[in-house]
């Protein structure tokens, strides 16, 4: 069996194991089925297994950036493996061996800081949380008026995105809204250039939120990001490593950071002037000025729960300490709290929350303005070592 085929069964065995860690897969059906088939095998066995694929992937013939591309993957599922096995990893270790980046405490007078800011850029009178929780959770879309939001948005996304940085023929999206899951939204990548995205109508989805949503779910995002891949390694190369979606690896890293920067790189200062004119007309109070100033203030309070996932995995805190603190320094609402702690509390995703923060910020510094290197973000098989 070759290194890329061993590769792809490791990671269908790790998902035996850890529901939720393959994100996707549209591989040979032949291989998913011989693992379904098998007894899941020992964690520690898998270990071994890892340790044998990374010394043999130095002779396996592949280019160079192919090859520092699985490495940096297999790093991360030795790490998933490890754990299974009972192996004690710290909090720091795991995040840095899975997503490749070690994880930063953010200093709490960077937050004090920003709550100054958005104090001034808020309207009215009273305490900030209240006033912000009455910008991020008033005036939410619902119903019909949130579906066809999410539908002239994608549209209109998908137009830019093909200006910018080009599409796959074929290509296409489909929506579905659920409840009761840990996060607000998720993209289920289908292959054959196909995405599901699942919408969580449990939290308030405002104007603000549902722009930033689609751009990271769907165009230039997520979806985007994986339509190219299967198209230029899976259907041009014959690359079959990028027929497996695998959480706990950098893959995750650079996937979020793509995302998390869709709708900057896609509209740039023009965010909020291009979400009034697709909420126009239902009767949701939305101000572009006052979008533009709370965005821009709240941006260090996306740390807050990196801060909290440490709290809660290395200072040995409880999750009412970490509900406490989202509250007091993310302003969390009480629910928003609640759903953030399942987030980063549930075994799959406890490390998870560091891509978007981390993920942003290596690949905003890299592409540093320049649409063409946003493409090869979403073109080339980078880590984020590649990235500095």
């Amino acid at each position: 069996m070759d290194v890329v085929t061993s590769y792809l069964s490791l990671g269908l065995r790790l998902g035996r194991h850890v529901d939720g860690l393959v994100d996707a897969y549209f591989g040979p059906l032949e291989l998913a089925e011989q693992v379904e088939s098998e007894e899941p095998r020992d964690p520690a066995e898998l270990v071994a297994d890892a340790v044998e694929l990374l010394d043999e992937l130095g002779g396996a013939g592949l280019e160079a950036q192919r090859t520092r591309w699985l490495r940096a993957q297999l790093v991360g599922l030795e790490t998933v493996a490890r754990k299974l096995a009972g192996e004690q990893v710290s909090y720091e270790d795991e995040v840095e061996r899975c997503y490749g980046i070690r994880p930063q405490r953010v200093r709490e007078d960077v937050f004090a800081a920003a709550h100054e800011e958005l104090d001034a850029a808020l309207p009215g009178a009273g305490p900030l949380a209240e006033r912000y929780h009455a910008w991020r959770e008033g005036n939410g879309l619902q119903g019909k008026s949130l579906a066809g939001v999410v539908e002239s948005l994608t549209s209109d996304f998908r137009d830019r995105t093909e200006a910018l940085v080009g599409l796959p023929a074929g290509e296409s999206i489909e929506v579905d809204y659920v409840s009761d899951e840990p996060w607000a939204a998720f993209n289920y990548y289908l292959g054959g250039l196909r995405s599901r995205i699942a919408v969580n109508t449990d939290v308030s989805l405002t104007p603000t939120f549902v722009t930033e949503l689609i751009a990271h779910e769907t165009y230039p995002g997520h979806h985007t990001e994986h339509t190219w891949k299967e198209e230029l390694f899976v259907k041009q190369r014959d690359q079959p490593e990028e027929t497996i979606l695998l959480i706990g690896t950098p893959q995750s890293t650079i996937a979020e950071g793509i995302a998390s920067l869709s709708a900057e790189v896609l509209l740039g200062d023009d965010e909020q002037e291009v979400t009034a004119s697709h909420v126009a007309g239902l009767g949701v109070v939305y101000d572009a000025e006052v979008s533009r100033a709370v965005q821009r203030a709240r941006v260090p309070l996306e740390d807050v729960p990196g801060n909290a996932a440490f709290l809660l995995h290395a200072d040995g805190g409880s999750a009412e300490d970490a509900h406490a603190y989202l509250r007091r320094w993310g302003l969390h609402s009480e629910k928003r709290a609640t759903q953030s702690v399942r987030f980063i509390t549930d075994p799959v995703w406890r490390s998870y929350s560091t891509t978007y923060t981390d993920g942003r910020r290596v690949c905003r510094d890299w592409v540093a303005g320049d649409p063409s290197r946003f493409k090869r973000l979403l073109t080339e098989q980078l880590t984020p070592a590649d990235l500095g």
